[in-house]
């Protein structure tokens, strides 16, 4: 007989299944239940950024791409940037174009981790970062925050965290599952603790587009003396409804990237070219569109914080990507069994908040990118949930 558990790599069996996905396939099996549980826009990908990757197909454009991916996405990748953050990056050595994302940490983190090094990772967070720190052989070191603090990463916390072994920050704002941004003054206190170490940082800006408040959102690579040890990971799935497409993209300096670059050569040789050509319109056309989604957002946004709130949760009110992150410490029951009992009891998925870290214990994640008939029955049946405790 075969012992699976001894072929299989420890590294792997380290690794815990996601939270996320776990409630959300619960749901599915449901009929009648609601899911608030996946960050996934309710919106069609825009037409004419469909139409573009519709016509690629009907051109024949089906070949690999360059590793790095069409050059005239890299191109616009880098207008971009210089649009939204004033930074300049070479778009033939300094971007990369990725399958998501969530390529993009992994091979970040796989590029720059030794075994046992240390990855810093404010938390709550997405649930990705420890399980491929994990991976990489690394040790990931995770740093709580608070509501009080508006769920932020502050300048003491992470001073007190760094050790000789500390090799990479990662920056997960604006934040899923909390919705927390960070101010450019907030950013400055935190380039300061790393300015005379040679720890790099991971900037995940994939909710970059999908702010509220009336500050701009601020790139951490944007501050004095950050871009030259800053990977920035953004992607398309958000900001325009692409999550499907699964198109991203690294950027950094080039020591950095032409390494990064190599993974992805290995191991997935280019990111669907469909997808890139549909990125190339999107960039183009796509701005009035992520106003548009963004603003349907926010009124989503402002109904479920007073909701939450009419219902006596206490709840942060967020800033920035499209969840929301209530205290049900009240109910007295723990995030685990507050969501198995919404879900058996009143058809409703939310995601347990300990499954974004410790840290995330006593809250729960919920989702407003759906629709608002969906968010008002879901408050609905939230409502007499609570009410039945």
């Amino acid at each position: 007989m075969v012992d699976y558990e001894q072929l299989l790599s420890d590294r792997v069996q380290m690794v815990k299944p996601s939270g996320i996905r776990r409630f959300f396939d619960a749901a599915a099996a449901m009929p009648d239940a609601i899911s608030l549980g996946v960050g996934e826009p309710d919106f069609e990908t825009p037409w004419q950024i469909r139409r573009a990757g519709i016509q690629s197909l009907e051109k024949g454009k089906t070949f690999y791409t360059s590793n790095w991916g069409l050059a005239d996405l890299r191109r616009q990748i880098a207008a971009l940037t210089r649009r939204k953050y004033q930074l300049c990056y070479d778009a033939d050595t300094e971007i990369l174009v990725t399958v998501g994302g969530s390529e993009a940490i992994d091979n970040a983190i796989r590029a720059l981790v030794n075994p046992g090094e240390e990855v810093l990772i404010p938390e709550p967070s997405f649930v990705c970062y420890t399980p491929l720190t994990q991976m990489a052989g690394g040790v990931p070191v995770p740093l709580p925050t608070q509501a009080s603090d508006q769920f932020k990463l502050t300048p003491e916390r992470l001073r007190a965290a760094i050790t000789p072994r500390t090799k990479l920050l990662i920056l997960p704002y604006p934040n899923n599952p909390t919705g927390a941004i960070m101010t450019r003054s907030e950013l400055e206190a935190i380039a300061a603790v790393i300015r005379d170490t040679n720890i790099a940082v991971l900037s995940d800006e994939i909710y970059c587009s999908l702010t509220y408040g009336k500050e701009p959102h601020v790139c951490f690579a944007e501050l004095p003396g950050m871009q030259e040890r800053t990977i920035v990971v953004d992607g398309f799935s958000k900001s325009y409804a692409m999550t499907g497409w699964r198109l991203g993209w690294a950027m950094g300096p080039k020591e950095l990237m032409k390494q990064i670059c190599k993974i992805h050569q290995f191991g997935i040789m280019s990111a669907p070219t469909t997808a890139q050509f549909a990125g190339i319109e999107a960039i183009r056309t796509g701005e009035d569109d992520i106003e548009r989604m963004r603003n349907q957002y926010d009124i989503r946004r402002r109904f479920l914080l007073g909701e939450l709130r009419a219902m006596g949760l206490d709840c942060f009110e967020p800033q920035g990507a499209f969840y929301m992150f209530p205290s049900i410490a009240s109910t007295g029951l723990s995030s685990e069994a507050f969501c198995e009992r919404l879900l058996n009891e009143q058809r409703v998925a939310v995601v347990p908040g300990n499954a974004f870290g410790e840290s995330g214990e006593g809250h729960v994640r919920i989702s407003y990118s759906y629709s608002m008939n969906h968010l008002r029955e879901a408050c609905f049946r939230m409502r007499k949930f609570l009410q039945s405790l």
